[in-house]
């Protein structure tokens, strides 16, 4: 909790050192509102979190979605003018864009926001102000890389609305990530609120998504981590990845199933955080090593190759090949990498993802994005 304090004093300082406030003496927003919201790697224990497990997940500088809210006359959901697109120069053009971006882009998730927030608040006896706005986007978060892209997009978004309406105070941090899976669901997105958590907390998060805690709360237990703790790391991603979307679905019919092996390697998986944990707290590179192996090799017996897909697994031998630990980011697509023997080491990935045709960037941590309004809600 001290830590999330002294990062949120300087944005703070700033806010007030500002002449020129954003809202007016009834609350309301009389200016612009933007938010960036982070890419995510899960480092340990994922996809525990859909199954009642742990994980330990960061969020990195490299990749970010930003939202725009502009106070105007009508509610106006702008599209994107890549993102969205509507008017191709040929039926081809139509057809590669398909192919390449699928049918959708960021207006569905804005849309999906604005209603479950508004239900939210009215469940939670919170008023409105009944001013209207207008919402865009951008993103520069490489598409199908399982690092949380569209979860990015709708919690920006929530910063917005929070901010417009002057309720940040009161809806806790803990249920924010709810609300973010749930703009989600509405469009039929199969996830666990892990990318959430880490979104909507920033910087580096311990999660206990036991079921006691599950039940009891109706969300996990969330503990910020400092992110010094961390050792260099990097990402390895595709240009052309596979689909994240379908890896969940027969591992999760088989855990629904009550399938002992299924059950028992996810809770070895979750089991990986809490040894992660301490050894990020004692520097023990060589146990983090050991982990991050482990965590992709158990995923590995539970999904299959073909599930995985081929390119997928290839990113993590690229690494493996040259003594470096690595894993999936989340579901596939990209791959975090820990080089225990330093600079060397990444000179050698860097010659194996040329030669793969693999984009190799080192990750850059984004810190807490808590103000101190967010921090007296927890």
């Amino acid at each position: 909790m001290d830590m999330l304090k002294k990062e949120s004093k300087k944005r703070v300082r700033e806010e007030k050192m500002d002449p020129n406030s954003t809202v007016s003496g009834d609350g309301q927003a009389t200016a612009a509102i933007e938010h960036r919201s982070f890419a995510r790697i899960g480092f340990l224990g994922n996809p525990s979190d859909v199954y009642f497990g742990r994980t330990i997940s960061l969020t990195i500088g490299n990749f970010w979605a930003s939202v725009k809210l502009e106070p105007s006359e009508h509610l106006v959901i702008k599209p994107h003018p890549f993102h969205d697109l509507v008017q191709f120069t040929s039926l081809d053009h139509l057809l590669n864009r398909l192919q390449n971006e699928g049918y959708y882009g960021g207006v569905r998730l804005l849309m999906a926001i604005c209603k479950v927030f508004r239900n939210y608040c009215k469940e939670n006896d919170i008023q409105l102000h009944q001013a209207n706005f207008s919402l865009s986007y951008d993103t520069n978060i490489p598409r199908q890389t399982g690092l949380s892209g569209s979860s990015a997009i709708v919690s920006a978004a929530l910063n917005c609305l929070l901010d417009f309406y002057n309720v940040r105070h009161l809806i806790k941090v803990q249920v924010r990530p709810n609300i973010v899976l749930s703009a989600e669901k509405e469009l039929g997105i199969v996830a666990g609120l892990q990318d959430r958590v880490a979104q909507v907390y920033g910087g580096l998060v311990h999660m206990d998504f036991s079921k006691e805690h599950m039940d009891k709360l109706g969300h996990g237990i969330y503990t910020p981590m400092d992110i010094s703790l961390l050792p260099p790391l990097h990402l390895i991603y595709a240009e052309n990845p596979s689909d994240s979307g379908k890896v969940h679905s027969m591992v999760r019919q088989r855990w629904l199933d009550g399938d002992e092996f299924i059950i028992s390697s996810m809770k070895e998986v979750g089991s990986l955080a809490e040894e992660g944990r301490t050894a990020l707290l004692n520097k023990d590179h060589s146990k983090l090593v050991e982990l991050m192996n482990l965590n992709f090799d158990i995923r590995r017996r539970m999904f299959g190759d073909e599930c995985l897909g081929a390119m997928n697994i290839e990113m993590v031998e690229v690494a493996r090949r040259v003594g470096a630990a690595s894993k999936f980011t989340g579901s596939g697509g990209a791959v975090v990498v820990f080089c225990p023997e330093g600079p060397s080491q990444v000179k050698l990935l860097e010659e194996e993802c040329r030669k793969a045709g693999f984009t190799l960037q080192p990750v850059k941590i984004a810190p807490s994005c808590l103000n101190d309004s967010d921090i007296q809600t927890l």
